[in-house]
């Protein structure tokens, strides 16, 4: 099955280039025969090849053929061209045109191409934006979303449970999730993010995974950060997918070297306003089949007089949770959707049955954050967040 995954992924990886140079080819063509100039021409041509480098770049990076980082904004764009806008522009239109222009020349003879220096029709100048879309999508996309990789709000949450001891009543929890420290969090940021935390005086910091990014280079900066938060009670983590890309092994030594308190199917026990409170953490699974067996594993080892608290990256730990009487649960994993058309509707809705804010059944809840950091340089109604949390007894 793995080896399955990584043979579609290479595929993916190689289909990209192969497929922006054959874009690169038609488009020109296009433009051409529309009597654009050799300088609209140009740019199309440096654009396309910015971005081929970039990505050439990326994955030379990844096999630590480069050292030095690829710098946001070129990461930024062929992530969008790559992931975006040229399979869901740039490759429509070059085959709906391309479709178009048979069936033109099948049933009538194709004109000669418009002579260069002439007013273009309004035809041409429609015909010319949708050859080039793709392009100032990638381009516009990433001016709009380089500014928003260092902005994150305070989301504030109050949230009722009817088996919350008297004495936690206005408990306090910072959920903090999914930095993604690498590429786009990184240096000033981590420190407005430990600022901010620290500035909730909250009973418990809980981090629900994804600390690093991509490679195990930028742990370092994240344990730093981690180290510099604060909370009466204590900080509790657990790891997410991205955090095992590199070296899982290392990841894992890296916190417990630096004092971070990372459950791995493990509990924890600590007293908040003199009551004791169970912080239970579950490893990151591939299947809602092991997640459902982790679950139940710290759920086995729960203490009957402690407040269970369930930490969990997939917010779909959560049915598991419920089940076993489990009151509260902190997931992340999901970025809020990271492009929403509304707060219901997009990429959340349709890949996730919890996906940001508070769900309830049957007197349980789980708390799923947008998280503070990115993978992905475009977030559309789904903005990063810590989360402020306040319980309070039904």
């Amino acid at each position: 099955m793995e080896s399955l995954k990584m043979t579609v992924i290479l595929i993916i990886i190689l289909a990209i280039p192969l497929l922006s140079l054959a874009w690169w080819i038609w488009a020109d063509r296009r433009l051409s025969k529309l009597g654009a100039g050799r300088v609209a021409r140009l740019v199309l041509s440096v654009s396309v090849l910015l971005v081929l480098a970039g990505f050439v770049w990326v994955i030379c990076a990844r096999r630590d053929l480069v050292t030095m980082p690829i710098p946001a904004a070129l990461y930024s764009m062929v992530l969008l061209w790559g992931l975006i806008f040229m399979p869901m522009l740039g490759l429509p239109t070059m085959m709906s045109w391309s479709l178009w222009s048979i069936g033109r020349r099948l049933t009538r003879k194709s004109p000669a191409a418009p002579p260069t220096g002439r007013n273009w029709t309004r035809r041409e100048w429609l015909g010319a934006a949708a050859v080039t879309m793709p392009v100032m999508a990638t381009f516009g996309a990433t001016a709009y979303g380089i500014p928003q990789m260092t902005r994150f709000r305070i989301r504030e949450m109050t949230l009722s449970l009817k088996d919350l001891p008297q004495a936690l009543d206005g408990m306090r929890i910072a959920h903090v999730t999914d930095t993604h420290v690498g590429k786009f969090t990184r240096g000033r940021v981590l420190d407005e993010i430990v600022a901010a935390t620290n500035r909730l005086e909250a009973d418990l910091v809980l981090f629900t995974g994804d600390l690093i990014d991509n490679t195990i280079r930028d742990l370092p900066d994240g344990v730093r950060m981690l180290q510099q938060m604060q909370a009466k009670s204590g900080v509790f983590v657990v790891e997410g997918n991205h955090d095992l890309f590199d070296d899982p092994a290392e990841f894992v030594r890296g916190l417990r070297d630096g004092g971070i308190a990372l459950l791995r199917n493990q509990v924890a026990t600590v007293e908040v306003r003199g009551v004791p409170v169970q912080i239970l953490g579950i490893v990151w699974n591939r299947s809602e089949q092991e997640m459902a067996r982790s679950v139940e594993a710290v759920a086995g080892l729960r203490d009957p007089d402690a407040f269970p608290i369930l930490l969990a990256h997939h917010p779909h730990a959560f049915d598991f949770a419920a089940e076993l009487g489990l009151p509260l649960t902190l997931a992340g994993h999901t970025h809020g959707g990271q492009l929403m058309l509304t707060p219901e509707l997009g990429a959340g809705s349709a890949m996730f049955r919890y996906w940001s804010g508070i769900y309830q059944q049957n007197s349980r809840a789980v708390v799923v954050s947008n998280g503070t950091g990115n993978w992905f340089p475009v977030r559309v109604n789904a903005p990063a967040e810590i989360i402020h949390l306040t319980l309070r007894r039904a």
